[in-house]
């Protein structure tokens, strides 16, 4: 049960807040001053820390309450703490502040306002936890990091370097399975705030109807379903870096939304009026052509130049051949230690297979066929026959025909293939939904 440190030397405020709180599932510990609050840190720890400002000392300058904030940053305390007094002066919340306080709440507080900064400053805090974790994690394994060979990656990495310390957006293109994830990853990681956190957004899996709740977050009863207070991905991200993987997925009619932010910093948490400000670095990527959706009217041209300050592409591990042995051979010394398994070697011909290979599924595919290999291979050495290889598909001619006929018999092919279910259909033919649906309409298909 999460645990809360109430300070206050009123017994009737202490009863208050815990009767609050113990209602909504937290628990309670009390002091009544800060000397006693902090003997109570030093034997347990706590989630969140309210803290009143002013004690015995006077009951305006909340110097005491100072004090302790200052104590916290002395012990290396990071407990959140939002701090409360029935003397609220700009001067005093901006002290606080500077000292660690991460919320302020002027007395008599309102529950519905005081619950919402528990609430919030929780969530934010279990992500810095597990952000922290990882970073821990990512750290131990830096050196087991593949280093890229082939000459269009190395460039592309400096490239990478050379702009991944400014805040500058950067949006990444390319193929299905490149790797665009990791590269969003590498430039969050030697940014100037990768300390902070790295939140990643599939954009193309946001259904159209909870765009603003994802993003922006809402309040409780926003609508019908918001039983509770949800943080939005911009806040989450904040000072740190928001990556919006599938960013030209997102709907035609949520684009002005987006565009919005980027252009002012500006937005509103979905069911509040106040108006918030995001500040993070936006990465995106995706593997569509921009310049056909904005042609088609499905992306906003002005959404486009916001997103790609620096646009970089991300080339497909056919044009890497020399990676592709290296790479792979990285793979099996990576699954054979996931999955416990003596170290295989890689035999010429499988070798010589692996570069003759045509990869639709790029890295993605390799990571899968060698994770396979590894699992499946029963001697020391993986050989042709053990990477499974599907040929080549072979090459089909189009016979001539006016482009109109040409798009109606691809469509159809793709909605027979997919036994008539548009979204996949759309996909196969690299179309979004609602250009589908679109095209659909127009040749009277459905």
């Amino acid at each position: 049960m999460t645990k809360i440190l109430v300070i206050d030397d009123r017994s009737d405020i202490r009863l208050s807040l815990a009767v609050l709180l113990e209602d909504h599932g937290y628990q309670v510990i009390e002091a009544d001053n800060p000397q006693s609050a902090q003997v109570q840190l030093k034997h347990q720890a706590v989630s969140l820390i309210i803290l009143d400002m002013n004690f015995r000392l006077d009951t305006t300058s909340g110097e005491e309450g100072l004090q302790f904030l200052s104590w916290l940053q002395s012990v290396d305390i990071d407990t959140p703490v939002i701090a409360m007094t029935a003397w609220s002066q700009t001067t005093l919340v901006v002290e606080a502040m500077k000292l660690g306080a991460r919320d302020f709440v002027e007395k008599p507080w309102k529950n519905k306002q005081l619950l919402h900064a528990v609430q919030q400053q929780l969530s934010v805090s279990q992500l810095k936890s597990e952000n922290a974790k990882f970073k821990q994690q990512l750290h131990q394994d830096q050196t087991k990091h593949y280093q890229w060979q082939s000459a269009c990656m190395v460039e592309l990495l400096d490239n990478l370097d050379t702009v991944a310390a400014t805040d500058a957006n950067i949006l990444l293109t390319g193929e299905n399975g490149t790797g665009k994830s990791e590269l969003a990853r590498y430039i969050h990681q030697h940014s100037l705030v990768s300390s902070e956190a790295l939140i990643t957004v599939n954009m193309g899996a946001i259904p159209e109807n909870l765009f603003e709740s994802e993003m922006f977050g809402h309040t409780k009863g926003a609508f019908t379903d918001a039983k509770s207070n949800r943080i939005g991905r911009f806040e989450l991200a904040e000072n740190g870096t928001l990556f919006l993987d599938e960013i030209a997925n997102i709907p035609f009619t949520q684009q002005a939304k987006l565009l919005r932010v980027l252009e002012s910093g500006q937005y509103e948490i979905l069911g509040s009026s106040k108006t918030k400000h995001a500040h993070c670095r936006v990465i995106s990527a995706t593997n569509q052509h921009f310049q056909q959706l904005i042609a088609q009217n499905e992306f906003r041209e002005d959404l486009y130049y916001r997103l790609n300050t620096i646009e970089l592409t991300v080339p497909p591990l056919k044009e890497r051949t020399l990676d592709i042995v290296p790479l792979s051979q990285f793979f099996i010394h990576t699954f054979s230690k996931k999955y416990q398994r003596t170290l295989k070697e890689l035999t010429q011909g499988a070798q010589q297979a692996l570069l003759a290979y045509h990869w639709p599924g790029n890295i993605r595919e390799l990571s899968h066929l060698i994770e396979r290999a590894v699992l499946l291979s029963s001697s020391q050495r993986i050989d042709v026959e053990d990477l499974r290889l599907t040929a080549a598909p072979a090459k089909t001619e189009l016979p001539l025909m006016p482009l109109k006929e040409a798009e109606v018999l691809l469509i159809k092919k793709a909605l027979l293939q997919t036994d008539n279910h548009i979204p996949s259909a759309a996909k196969l033919l690299g179309l979004t939904k609602s250009s589908m649906y679109r095209r659909i309409e127009k040749y009277e298909l459905a």
